[in-house]
């Protein structure tokens, strides 16, 4: 395998192949700074280094490390066709990815790069049943757009829904593992509750949660 850095066979997060732009967000949102990149770090290393972790520390990610974090996930590498670094069935796009932060609660804006902020509640205790769910710094919540989604039966649509978060979350976990952050994706979630709390239609379906941070020492 040709051994180029980790998340560079993809375009270099800051060098204008699909790179997020400061100052491009979305009334009402807030631009990121220019994504943190792994370094020389291969896909091969960040691949064995890939693992479940669910020892937190509850320092909060620097602001460059959530914008790679969230491109990494699914943001824009290629403007000109508006696809991402995630696939979706059908380029269907229906899967959005919420931040839970100790202040408040954001929506990933792709397009803009940017963070919209939906409410000031620290809902993090709410998006698993996990004690360090409460206190790590960052955990995404993943919820498909069910009137989006590919296929034409429930069964189909959830499938497709699963999947491609799938695609999200393993995406958060190679570049967490590329730069030393700890990472576990959940399905232990009240799920009522928190959409309720999010303030999510029917229409919208949370499929998983992931939480993320730098290991405990």
């Amino acid at each position: 395998m040709d051994r180029r850095s980790f998340l560079m066979t993809a375009g270099v997060l800051a060098a204008g192949l699909g790179a997020p732009v400061r100052g491009l967000a979305a009334p009402g949102s807030v631009a990121l700074p220019a994504p943190a990149t792994p370094g020389t770090r291969t896909l091969e290393e960040a691949l064995k280094a890939r693992q479940s972790r669910r020892d937190f520390d509850t320092r909060p990610l620097p602001a460059d490390v959530l914008s790679g974090l969230l491109w990494a996930a699914c943001g824009v590498n290629r403007p000109e066709i508006g696809k991402c670094t995630a696939p979706t069935a059908m380029n269907r796009q229906e899967i959005a990815v919420y931040v839970t932060k100790a202040d408040g609660l954001f929506l990933y804006e792709p397009k803009e790069h940017g963070l919209k902020r939906l409410g000031e509640a620290d809902l993090r205790a709410a998006t698993g049943k996990q004690a360090f769910a409460a206190t790590a710094p960052v955990n995404l919540v993943y919820v498909a757009d069910m009137t989006k989604v590919a296929g034409t039966t429930p069964d189909e649509k959830i499938f497709y829904a699963g999947a491609d978060t799938g695609f999200i979350s393993q995406n958060v976990y190679l570049y967490c593992a590329a730069m030393g952050l700890a990472t576990v994706v959940r399905a232990s979630i009240d799920i009522p509750t928190l959409a309720g709390a999010m303030g999510l239609p029917g229409t919208k379906r949370i499929t998983l949660a992931q939480t993320v941070g730098y290991p405990k020492a």
